[in-house]
């Protein structure tokens, strides 16, 4: 089921991710210096369904810096996990934060409450 207000809410906030996104590739293009830390980690999703699978692997490559390069399959126990190739994150630790808020929000529109 999908909650329209939080649908809002969601769609709203990752425009806003769009943005800031855009400012840092802008900045990182139009600057010397090594502005980027390029980095591939991997997410393991609290995301069950393909529409929420989707939804989230979809919103990681629409924000610039992001992209989602490849999706594990979820096998017994071990939950479907993305791979995903950042360009800006201090750190793995801050890269994980940013997709665990996002999978957060994602899921509020998919489920009202989000899993922790």
């Amino acid at each position: 089921m999908i909650y329209p207000i939080q649908a809002l809410i969601y769609s709203s906030w990752v425009a806003k991710e769009i943005v800031t996104g855009a400012i840092d590739v802008g900045v990182d293009a139009l600057t010397p210096g090594k502005y980027a830390t390029p980095m591939i980690v991997e997410y393991p999703l609290a995301c069950s369904s393909d529409f929420e699978i989707t939804a989230m692997a979809s919103s990681i490559t629409i924000t610039p810096g992001t992209i989602t390069v490849g999706i594990a399959p979820s096998t017994g126990p071990a939950p479907a996990t993305l791979f995903v190739h950042s360009m800006y994150g201090k750190s793995r630790d801050e890269v994980l934060e940013g997709l665990k808020d996002m999978e957060r929000r994602l899921l509020k529109v998919t489920r009202k409450k989000a899993t922790s």
